[in-house]
């Protein structure tokens, strides 16, 4: 089959490469999972620790093989440059794995995972390895390997129930993962030991890369994109910092009025449920919030938030905002710090990450502001972990005369971490009535309350 056909290959199978540099993409639904590469030579076997490449160890051979994060220039991916390895490498092992965070995270959770293959002038050669549903924390994928002068790309699709970590010592790598700190024992005083004579230091090797995830750094999401946290669930000093920020976007607008409020619609863990839709999906009227509870014993399948029409008036919400500031020490475990009536910033403490399930960040934008949209007040949300993460959320949209916008939603129903969704949804032309937060995540305009300020 010619490298131009497209061919999309099933397990086992092999097409030839074109020349140049090879980008191979990882994309998959439900649970996140990594995309990592081993450099391999004909023995089967790494030649150090260096050849392999993920996360944590970026790039081998002078950037040869290189990991990329998903960012607006595609998904998690690989880069390859075959021609820049040398002879000994005699391929590239594609693998993904689960979080090495989560020892009970498998394939199980993870669908439609697809592997593409791509090479500038070609069609991309595209693999979707077979559901894995034993227990598998990791696949070999594909590979790209040697045949005399060219390169092929072979599909594998082969499970590991021992995750990134077990694969990678099958192929000779030593991977440190995080160790609990050992005990330290007393030591009673004693008499002075005999001089020692001190050798000569001995050279002390490398450490073996290690599979826990670095910070994010800061980062900003485009429309409708997505980005997964890692955070420690039983850390109980940890806070998630969550402001709205806005500037009143020109001298003008801030005259006319730009006071914006921060309301933060939330789903506690013992209501929140797995739904069949993707959290901060958008819904309509009507709909109904099923799935598994998120803990045993929770919420169940059905509508555990009536809609807006359907709700009694002066019914208790969900939510910390101006008039309901919450509580970091006890439930919910939010707590907003104040009402600020100038451009500024409002700010949503999130402590206890074990006990949410969802959060919806929403603006609300008095009517005494005039016609003007979130976009012209400079309005945007950034999620900070207070652990070399932040997350900026922006507005894109110049929509005027709405009062509502969610504007992100911060899952937090994995087991090791959050996931932070671009939503920006907004109410309808006129209308103040409050969005709606489902227990499935699900993100409903137009449903809730309506609730005048008053200066």
């Amino acid at each position: 089959m010619g490298v131009g056909d497209m061919p999309e290959l099933g397990k086992g199978g092999n097409t030839a490469l074109g020349a140049g540099a090879v980008t191979v993409e990882l994309s998959a639904e439900g649970e996140p999972v990594d995309l990592s590469a081993l450099l391999v030579t004909t023995e089967g076997r790494v030649r150090s620790d260096d050849d392999l490449v993920f996360y944590n160890q970026p790039s081998a051979e002078s950037d040869a093989v290189r990991h990329r994060a998903a960012d607006a220039d595609g998904p998690e991916r690989i880069e390859v440059d075959p021609a820049a390895l040398p002879a000994e490498v005699d391929r590239v092992v594609l693998v993904a794995s689960c979080d090495p965070d989560d020892a009970a995270r498998t394939f199980h959770g993870v669908k439609n995972v697809e592997v593409r293959a791509v090479q500038d002038g070609t069609e991309p050669v595209v693999f979707r390895p077979p559901a894995l549903t034993d227990g598998e924390r990791a696949v070999l994928l594909t590979e790209l390997y040697r045949r005399g002068e060219a390169w092929k790309v072979r599909a594998i699709g082969q499970g590991y129930a021992d995750g990134l970590a077990g694969l990678a010592t099958d192929f000779g790598i030593e991977v440190a993962e995080e160790a609990a700190p050992e005990a330290t024992e007393l030591v009673q005083p004693t008499a002075p030991a005999e001089p020692v004579v001190a050798e000569a230091p001995s050279t002390v090797a490398p450490p073996p890369p290690r599979l826990v995830k670095p910070p994010l750094g800061k980062i900003s999401l485009d429309k409708g994109s997505q980005v997964s946290l890692s955070l420690d669930k039983a850390d109980r000093d940890l806070v998630v910092t969550v402001a709205l920020e806005w500037d009143g976007g020109s001298a003008e607008r801030r005259r006319r009025g730009a006071d914006l409020d921060l309301y933060a619609l939330f789903v506690p863990a013992t209501k929140a449920l797995r739904g069949a839709d993707a959290p901060g999906t958008r819904v309509k009227k009507g709909h109904v919030p099923q799935g598994e509870p998120l803990r045993p014993g929770g919420a169940p399948s059905g509508p555990a938030h009536p809609t807006g029409k359907k709700r009694r008036k002066g019914a208790p919400q969900d939510v910390v905002y101006y008039r309901r500031l919450g509580s970091l020490t006890e439930r919910p475990y939010l707590c907003l710090d104040g009402d600020s009536r100038v451009p500024g910033r409002e700010v949503v403490r999130i402590g206890r990450p074990d006990e949410q399930g969802y959060v919806l960040l929403c603006a609300y934008s008095a009517v005494s502001n005039g016609a003007g949209s979130f976009h012209s007040f400079g309005a945007r949300v950034v999620v900070d972990d207070g652990r070399g993460s932040t997350v900026t959320v922006p507005l894109y949209e110049n929509t005027s005369t709405r009062y509502w916008v969610a504007i992100a939603l911060v899952d937090f129903t994995s087991a090791d971490g959050a996931a932070i969704h671009h939503v920006e949804a907004y109410s309808a032309r006129m209308t103040e009535r409050r969005p709606v937060l489902h227990p499935d995540g699900t993100v409903e305009m137009n449903a809730g309350p309506i609730e005048f300020k008053r200066h």
